[in-house]
């Protein structure tokens, strides 16, 4: 990889390279559709990775309020594969914990698929917990793992 990564908040331009990232990294991709709609709903807390012009990674998510509590949820995140383990994922999900902080988020949820065993550990590596599974929660049937990450301020 050349040049360093630099994050920031998506374009609806970004939109056509996100989705080929997702195309490359999901069973069940978003379309370009949707992503232009949860660009949206959550234009402060979908970021996108680039180097230089290029779009190399994204993360979406937005908050949520149980009435008790807000916190943060993300949405999906992927990188595109030749960018993968060199830490662009990692980056993308602390810059989103910190937008999910700023807005006063106790914490972070996500889901992950059960058979995601990478991507479980990916999480756990950087501070999230599983909490309970989902079943049945994806189109093919597979359940999902629902993981936390509480702030500590």
């Amino acid at each position: 990889m050349t040049g360093s990564i630099h994050v920031r908040r998506a374009r609806p331009k970004d939109v056509p390279a996100i989705a080929a990232i997702e195309r490359d990294s999901f069973q069940d991709p978003w379309d370009q559709e949707i992503l232009s709609e949860a660009l949206s709903y959550f234009p402060t807390t979908f970021l996108v990775a680039a180097v230089g012009e290029r779009i190399v990674g994204f993360i979406a998510g937005g908050l949520e309020d149980t009435g008790e509590q807000v916190y943060g949820h993300i949405a999906n995140i992927a990188v595109a594969p030749q960018f993968r383990g060199g830490g662009t994922g990692r980056v993308l999900l602390a810059r989103e914990e910190q937008a999910f902080a700023f807005e006063s988020a106790s914490g972070v949820q996500l889901e992950v698929r059960v058979s995601n065993l990478s991507a479980q550990e990916f999480y756990r590596r950087n501070g999230y917990r599983d909490v309970f599974i989902i079943p049945g929660y994806y189109a093919n049937g597979e359940d999902a793992i629902v993981m936390m990450k509480w702030f500590r301020f």
